[in-house]
């Protein structure tokens, strides 16, 4: 049985298209507390000299929270701080 796509059909399709464009030009950078700062991988591993495995494994092991938003991890930068001091 062949189905005809209506105009209206269009339209809902292009609102979808449209949302889902929006979702994805958001914020890269989780949106919990606008005052607090969060830092890539790349920052974090300078920071702290490691290399990316060990910071992996930090990760892995719970002793610094993080966030992924488009395969590229965030941190908080209090939490590193924090992480300094111990």
């Amino acid at each position: 049985m062949k189905e005809n796509i209506t105009r209206e059909d269009l339209f809902r399709l292009a609102a979808e298209i449209i949302r889902e464009v929006k979702k994805i030009q958001q914020p890269a950078v989780p949106n919990t507390n606008l005052n607090e700062e969060w830092l890539k991988s790349k920052t974090v591993r300078k920071m702290l000299d490691i290399s990316a495995g060990t910071l992996q494994n930090i990760r892995i092991t719970g002793k610094i929270r993080y966030r992924k938003v488009l395969g590229s991890y965030y941190y908080k930068k209090s939490d590193i701080l924090k992480l300094f001091k111990e």
